[in-house]
């Protein structure tokens, strides 16, 4: 009986440190999920205003005189 009770035990606390293994595992996942869309907003974010700032640059207005009748 002795070895029932040192079994049953030995069992949950086996599941036990497992289940605390796999929330570590998730919450570790989490952050790094989460941190990966930080890093492309900002790099998204960066990336769009270069390019709005080449763009505007590139865009000269074309002066009055020189533009033709439609």
């Amino acid at each position: 009986m002795d070895t029932d009770v040192k079994r049953a035990r030995d069992c949950a606390e086996a599941a036990f440190k497992k289940k605390e293994q796999q929330l570590r595992e998730g919450q570790q996942a989490m952050a790094e999920y989460q941190a990966a869309g930080a890093a492309t907003r900002e790099r998204t974010a960066r990336l769009r205003a270069s390019r709005l700032a080449r763009d505007a640059g590139l865009k000269t207005p074309v002066p009055a005189a020189q533009k033709q009748p439609a």
